[in-house]
């Protein structure tokens, strides 16, 4: 009997351990999430660098790349696939309650309102543009950072980082550049869309800025022990 309870004991100690998530994983995540809404908010804000406008958000959210590879390592790929789609889902959500909350008639008390909805209320066609980039470009690099472990090596962490970000993040740009400013069908008269070179030129400095984030970034990914 002694033997048995023994037995059931270390099973239910192994099955535990098993199921527990580490303290690590619960950080990045928040950090992921965190990262996210934070770049989104401040996107709104269009700043002035060296003479090139560029939206405040592009400083924050290169770092949810290295965010998520480093996800990606502690968790793996199923659940580093399904924070992205969470993410995307939670900033759609905190779009439309913003847009929500600057509809409802202000305090005239509180005198706020207009500013309120000037500055949080979100324009829908940046609001779509950016979500769908997020979601392209962090599952490639999902991707990417997967064949990296499994076919190349484990070594080299900073190289797996690298290599993912470097091709995802591109591809960030151009969906966002193009769908938030672009003169797409149907969107030639729209008040957000600029002349193709403007474009060009939002999609260049960004890709710099971003990449010059990323590498700042890169030592974030051995905060974490590799999975056994």
């Amino acid at each position: 009997m002694t033997v048995l309870t023994q037995t059931k004991g270390k099973e239910e100690a192994a099955r535990a351990m098993a199921t527990a998530v580490p303290i690590a994983a619960v950080i990045v995540v928040a950090s992921y999430i965190g990262a996210q809404m934070l770049s989104d908010i401040t996107s709104l804000k269009i700043g002035l660098i060296a003479g090139y406008a560029v939206d405040m958000g592009t400083f924050i959210y290169p770092i949810t790349f290295t965010l998520r590879d480093l996800v990606h390592k502690t968790l793996g790929k199923r659940n580093a696939q399904a924070l992205i789609v969470m993410a995307a889902a939670i900033n759609l959500f905190m779009a439309a309650y913003l847009a929500w909350a600057a509809s409802v008639p202000s305090d005239p008390a509180w005198g706020l309102g207009a500013e309120f909805s000037a500055i949080l209320g979100p324009l829908w066609r940046i609001v779509i543009a950016s979500i769908l980039a997020e979601l392209v470009s962090e599952l490639v690099d999902t991707e990417v950072y997967h064949w990296f472990v499994t076919r190349i090596t484990k070594k080299y962490q900073w190289a797996r980082v690298l290599l993912s970000n470097s091709i995802s993040v591109p591809i960030d740009n151009i969906i966002f550049a193009v769908g938030a400013f672009g003169a797409l069908p149907f969107l030639q008269d729209h008040f957000l869309t600029l002349p193709w070179e403007i474009v060009w030129q939002i999609f260049v400095f960004n890709l710099i800025v971003k990449y010059g984030m990323t590498l700042i970034s890169l030592p974030l990914i051995y905060l974490s022990p590799n999975k056994s």
